[in-house]
């Protein structure tokens, strides 16, 4: 894997672009053959296109899992040109029922991909100095990432209905406590780490990428961060951990 792959993601809110290089190395350090590498939490997929087979990626948000399953088979279909109307038509559809999974993937597309800072239609993206194609730079990433995410199993389920194999390597990017809310709110963190610790008791490894978490878990791995994602407006220095028991 080049280093210059680290970049060619889907953008997504609270995306791991930039701590990828950092935490992978510790989260695969003891990987066995064939051992299951399994995300709950897949968002823009921008840690899981770097590891190898076999995979498992799973999200509660349906448009983000056909999105990333266009981009896995139907790269080549996605727009390469997108004006603000035709976004806020696509926003629109967002809210249809009986739509096909083609146009949940192009929906979920535009809504994270083509979305200021890949926040679930939180605007449409545009360069007030005319210097870059945000909707170029969306389809030319996509491309990219396509080869990366060959024969990954992809489900549409809350992290507790993922099927996951035995003694599996689990690592879990939810929503962080206390921060902007995503697309799916409500999160009940109590009960998350209730399942992590359930996880560890049953022989899988996992990993948790958040800003805090209880006493009886370890923090391998920190680093501040510029986040956009507290619950103040603004971009703010974080420091983003990884945590295991």
């Amino acid at each position: 894997m080049s280093l210059s792959h680290w970049y060619t993601n889907m953008k997504y809110m609270g995306s791991k672009r930039r701590v990828a290089k950092h935490i992978l190395p510790i989260i695969l350090d003891n990987r066995t053959d064939n051992q299951v590498y399994v995300e709950p939490f897949v968002g823009g997929g921008n840690l899981i296109e770097h590891v190898a087979n076999p995979r498992i990626a799973s999200d509660i948000n349906p448009f983000l899992i056909a999105a990333l399953c266009i981009i896995k088979d139907f790269p080549s279909m996605l727009p390469k040109t997108l004006t603000e109307s035709e976004y806020k038509e696509y926003r629109m559809k967002s809210k249809s029922y009986n739509l096909s999974f083609y146009e949940q993937g192009l929906i979920g597309y535009v809504g994270f991909a083509l979305s200021y800072g890949g926040k679930w239609f939180g605007g449409y993206c545009r360069d007030g100095a005319g210097k870059r194609d945000y909707i170029m730079e969306a389809y030319r990433n996509a491309q990219k990432q396509t080869k990366h995410l060959q024969d990954i199993v992809f489900y549409n389920y809350s992290y507790e209905g993922v099927p996951i194999p035995p003694q599996s390597i689990i690592y879990c990017d939810p929503p962080y406590a206390n921060t902007t809310k995503y697309s799916t709110s409500n999160f009940n963190h109590e009960r998350f780490w209730e399942w992590c610790r359930k996880m560890t008791g049953d022989g899988h490894t996992v990993f948790i990428s958040e800003y805090n978490a209880p006493p009886d878990f370890n923090c391998v791995w920190e680093k501040p961060v510029s986040s956009s994602l507290t619950a103040d407006t603004g971009s703010k220095q974080a420091i983003e951990c990884l945590f295991t028991i």
